[in-house]
């Protein structure tokens, strides 16, 4: 059984070669498969939400929209919570328990789908548990923070991140695939019938939840019987909360709702938006590439952002994604066409790929930022600066996981309401045109621009 780390030093380059990178390491490739089942569970009902009319559930589209939004804002309001558990509990306990958690909506998803009078406010429910995939993102982030220096905290959160948002693509190829064979016999439920344009078919919605369970559970006792918790970065949520009076703190959530909230906010809309926008396709097989390449450019972002300026990468990020949503606006169907869907595909990859990378950065400039931070006000002192400023950047990732989650919300219902008052998502896709410059215009005047303390 593992121990606690009770003198963990990864700033020490002795230590760190001898031991340290070796334990870190270990730590990081148990949390990422941990952290990609969060993520499927955090989005499976992105893709459960376009079947259920199918099999005889008889929800408006405003309805399904709902359920695939409600995820990520219980998800993003326990984010604020699951930011300061580690140094109070332990990384190791930590990550067991909330990841044996996913079995609560995991299994309760599979029996509700199996009868099609199930309650709306049942699966309503269920979808808010679903958060606890969500919520799971910021607990782990913080906890790999700690293991690794400061020049390597960008690769390892990238890794981290990047292939843990991988659960969000994995889901959207996964369950339509499990859905059309009964994979676990009578004890997965009968099969139901599901009425398409192109005829009828058995399907067992049920394993959208079911399957993963086995996978939980192996993850959660590789957490407990492999990760370790370090004990010398206890902190009380009184001593974490000074970042509510760091400024820093709450420019980097607004960037992250611009990055990470376009991610998983843009994952939980795309198949919707694709069926409501070009019927004649069929989503699922599309739109689980979105996430996959915003999941893997995540990781290259981090990467990048070790190699050169972490700004720089994040401002070159959000003018890519305006190009990208000027692109989706173009290719709409309006009131002289049908829309171009080649054109709106790319250009949704487009924006994938960018806000993947803006993730990997905006996550790299947080330690750096509040390390010139405390280097400026501690006068001279490096220990105690670097002391200070691991600590409170670990809780400020954790906290801009949660409040970037919100976007996961925002998005859909965004594009839900437009659709509802115009009959198009053209105005939700202006108005985050007109946030993204917001962001490239803070992040240029605080962080980019060379005459600024935190130039990074």
């Amino acid at each position: 059984m593992s121990k606690i780390l009770s003198n963990w030093q990864p700033e020490d380059s002795q230590f760190w070669q001898t031991k340290g990178h070796r334990i870190a390491n270990k730590n990081l490739w148990i949390s990422v498969p941990a952290l990609l089942l969060a993520f499927a569970i955090w989005q499976v009902w992105s893709v459960t939400v376009v079947k259920l009319p199918h099999v005889g559930f008889q929800y408006s589209n405003n309805q399904l929209f709902w359920l695939a939004a409600l995820p990520a804002l219980s998800g993003a309001t326990l984010r604020i919570f699951y930011s300061f558990v580690i140094p109070i509990f332990g990384g190791r306990k930590w990550t067991t328990l909330s990841t044996a958690s996913l079995l609560i909506p995991a299994i309760g998803l599979g029996f509700a789908v199996q009868n099609p009078n199930t309650a709306y406010s049942t699966m309503f429910v269920l979808a808010l548990l679903c958060g606890f995939g969500g919520a799971n993102f910021s607990s782990s982030m913080s906890n790999i923070s700690f293991f690794f220096p400061k020049a390597a905290k960008g690769n390892a959160m990238g890794i981290n991140a990047g292939l843990g948002n991988l659960g969000v693509s994995v889901v959207q190829l996964a369950v339509p695939l499990v859905i059309t064979a009964g994979i676990f016999g009578a004890l997965g439920g009968e099969s139901q019938t599901i009425t398409t344009p192109q005829g009828t078919s058995q399907v067992w919605l049920q394993n959208a939840g079911f399957i993963w369970v086995p996978f939980i559970i192996l993850s959660s006792l590789a957490a407990w019987f492999g990760m370790d918790d370090i004990g010398n970065i206890k902190s009380s949520f009184k001593e974490q909360s000074i970042i509510f009076k760091r400024l820093h703190n709450w420019i980097m959530c607004w960037l992250y709702v611009g990055t990470f909230g376009s991610f998983i906010g843009f994952s939980a809309a795309f198949p919707l938006l694709i069926t409501q926008s070009f019927p004649h396709v069929d989503a699922i097989k599309f739109a689980f590439l979105g996430p996959l390449v915003g999941a893997i450019m995540r990781v290259v972002g981090g990467w990048l952002s070790d190699k050169m300026s972490a700004a720089k990468v994040t401002e070159v990020s959000f003018v890519i994604m305006i190009i990208g949503v000027l692109g989706v606006i173009l290719s709409l169907p309006g009131v002289e066409g049908s829309g171009n869907f080649s054109g709106f595909f790319l250009s949704f990859i487009l924006l994938f790929a960018f806000s993947g990378i803006g993730n990997g950065s905006t996550f790299a400039q947080t330690p750096r930022i509040f390390s010139m931070f405390h280097r400026h006000i501690q006068k001279g002192d490096s220990q105690a600066a670097e002391m200070h400023a691991t600590k409170e950047s670990a809780t400020s990732l954790g906290f801009m996981g949660a409040i970037g989650a919100y976007g996961g919300f925002l998005i859909p219902k965004s594009f839900g309401t437009s659709i509802a008052l115009t009959g198009s998502a053209q105005w939700a896709l202006i108005l985050f045109i007109a946030f993204y410059v917001s962001c490239l215009i803070v992040n240029y005047w605080f962080y980019v621009r060379k005459q600024s303390l935190t130039c990074c």
